[in-house]
């Protein structure tokens, strides 16, 4: 993770005018080059200020998240909670027996399992009616925007699916018509060409909310510098060292990692873990890359062993 990139991160604005229309426009960056990646899911946005239309705000919100953290290359990101029950489902009904084996059939244990989850409340809705359109963008350029003007007030939290504790959390305003986000995309997908980020309402709420969902991405982005990296060792064979991580979490050809072993300092009278102490045995270099595992070779040290943790040099 290139730390000094995620503490320079922020929002730039673009003015654009149109006539007597100025849109102003962030884009969320893409991620520089080594990027390391975290797996995470949105869970669950609460509905606690009582507003009601013609969709719900609380899966709204929740599939808009979704969409953009996808979008926006920094992450791994897991279907959401129902999405994973109807998976869990259907792994269940494919274990019964009462289905064609195969290699088409859903396995049980395959699930990838979620490092970071985000949760969240929309604490209060302001809708002024009318609405326009999205918008669009070219090679950073945009035209068009809303029209109207809605709020919307989220809190949103960051929790480390190992402890159940919030690592961060802020306050969002959501504002139809201040921006639109847009997405920096890995060199030159689709043109350069781009819309609104989730684009499934039109209303101003549905603005208001984009707008929000699009400050919080940028604030779980900034997060990521604080968030430890890890990964371990699954063979040993000779001078070869695959571990568990690949491109989908970010490793690449001629990445470097610490190897060692990891000893646990457990609260004798809670059972949680207070810290980890790592005793490095050496570094090992990525050579080959598959989708969930690196093939690498060792740099310096020895005693490498299956199970050690692997953890990025800085």
């Amino acid at each position: 993770m290139n730390r000094t990139f995620l503490s320079g991160l922020c929002v730039g604005f673009v003015m654009l005018f149109v006539g007597n229309l100025a849109v102003a426009e962030s884009t969320i960056p893409a991620p520089p080059t080594g990027n390391l990646r975290y797996s995470i899911t949105v869970t669950k946005f609460k509905n606690e200020a009582g507003w009601s239309g013609r969709w719900n705000v609380g899966d709204g919100m929740k599939t808009s998240m979704t969409n953009l953290l996808y979008k926006s290359g920094w992450f791994i990101v897991l279907g959401d909670g129902e999405m994973r029950d109807e998976a869990m489902k259907e792994q269940d009904f494919a274990a019964s027996g009462r289905t064609a084996g195969g290699k088409k059939s859903a396995k049980i244990g395959r699930m990838t399992p979620a490092q970071l989850l985000v949760r969240g409340s929309i604490t209060h809705v302001q809708d002024n009616t009318g609405s326009g359109g999205g918008g669009f963008s070219f090679q950073g350029i945009s035209l068009g925007g809303s029209a109207g003007k809605a709020e919307m007030n989220i809190t949103i939290y960051l929790v480390d699916s190992e402890t159940g504790q919030v690592r961060a959390s802020t306050d969002v305003v959501g504002i139809s018509g201040k921006r639109g986000f847009t997405v920096g995309y890995h060199g030159s997908a689709l043109g350069g060409l781009g819309g609104n980020l989730g684009g499934q309402q039109s209303d101003n709420v549905g603005k208001a909310m984009e707008d929000a969902v699009g400050q919080a991405v940028m604030f779980l982005i900034g997060q990521l510098g604080s968030i430890p990296w890890e990964g371990s060792v699954v063979l040993v064979k000779g001078d070869k060292v695959i571990i568990n991580r690949g491109s989908r979490e970010g490793v690449a050809v001629g990445r470097q990692f610490k190897v060692g072993g990891v000893e646990e300092l457990v609260d004798p009278d809670t059972g949680e873990v207070l810290d980890s102490e790592m005793t490095e045995v050496g570094t090992i270099k990525v050579t080959r890359v598959k989708e969930k595992i690196a093939y690498c070779t060792p740099v310096s040290g020895s005693g490498m062993q299956k199970g050690m943790s692997v953890f990025p040099m800085n």
